[in-house]
């Protein structure tokens, strides 16, 4: 299973190059960026969560994939008590941007491809139902970190709207109901589902290719590297292994937590005008770091497995 999983990694690796050398070479702007963001969102992510559903579960694994999500709420309030205590020194806008990139990891963009491949298709449904108090929060919470007049409602309309929750609930009552896909629309869904992981990787490439890496190197930086890919994992296992935790649900839930900081940091904190610059190199550290801190991770969560 090692070589399966540093084969999996490497590949990972790889289209993430490819995706930094199209954009070195010009061949993917900007704009080509916010499509594949769009095309990703709406409709390659949810095609990848409904296909996790379509499968036989046990009477276990739904008392697993219940426990997946206590487990997320507690690792979301955990979040916000970190916001509220860890940045207490840093200047207005340079806090905002540390509190929303410890509170949204960018585990909605790379959980799914990343899960499947390392526990899969159990681990990709899993990691679909945790991912739920995560979108709850990055809409409620993480967006009063930037402002205070977001309307709740409007709030609430983001996270029921967004197109990997409404694909959470067709893909619960597919499983629930027991219901078949006729042929030619699973091979639709399937067949888009499979780009998941090679259109995400390639993004993120595109992301590390537009930094100069000699800027990103600071205190606060390096400091919120280390807890968003190191402490904040570390501490989520140790609580998981104390707990006696099934160990794929262990695996899920901690791998999650050691994504880096979410792609929508940026996004909101220029929306919100806060510290762009900051923002980005959160993003960016922390991306290019766990090329070498997630494949660490996987191999820890993967022996109790084999």
């Amino acid at each position: 299973m090692y070589d399966q999983l540093l084969n999996l990694m490497g590949t990972m690796f790889l289209m993430c190059m490819v995706g930094l050398v199209l954009q070195k070479l010009g061949i993917v702007s900007i704009e080509g960026k916010k499509t594949l963001v769009a095309l990703l969102i709406n409709l390659i992510l949810p095609c990848n969560i409904i296909k996790a559903f379509c499968m036989e579960i046990t009477t276990r694994e739904l008392k697993e994939m219940a426990m997946v999500l206590v487990i997320s709420l507690g690792i979301q309030l955990f979040y916000v008590v970190l916001t509220q205590t860890l940045y207490g020194g840093f200047k207005d806008g340079e806090k905002q941007v540390y509190q929303y990139a410890t509170l949204c990891s960018n585990a909605g963009f790379l959980g799914n491809p990343l899960s499947q491949g390392v526990f899969g298709d159990l681990g990709l449904l899993y990691t679909s139902v945790f991912l739920i108090p995560q979108r709850v929060a990055m809409w409620t919470a993480g967006v009063s970190y930037f402002t205070k007049t977001s309307s709740p409602l409007d709030a609430l309309k983001k996270v029921l709207l967004h197109p990997c929750i409404v694909a959470i609930g067709i893909g619960l009552a597919v499983m629930l109901t027991g219901w078949k896909m006729p042929g030619v629309l699973d091979s639709t869904v399937t067949g888009f589902s499979s780009c998941c992981t090679g259109m995400t990787m390639l993004y993120v490439g595109t992301v590390l290719g537009d930094v100069d890496f000699r800027s990103l190197f600071s205190k606060k930086q390096f400091f919120f590297a280390s807890l968003r890919l190191g402490i904040i994992p570390a501490i989520i296992y140790g609580a998981c292994m104390l707990l006696n935790m099934e160990p794929l649900v262990t695996g899920v839930c901690v791998l999650m937590a050691a994504m880096p900081a979410g792609n929508t940091t940026v996004i909101l904190a220029a929306r919100y005008d806060g510290d762009q610059e900051t923002a980005a190199k959160c993003v960016v550290l922390t991306t290019a770091l766990s090329l070498l801190t997630t494949p660490l991770w996987s191999i820890l969560l993967t022996a109790p497995l084999m």
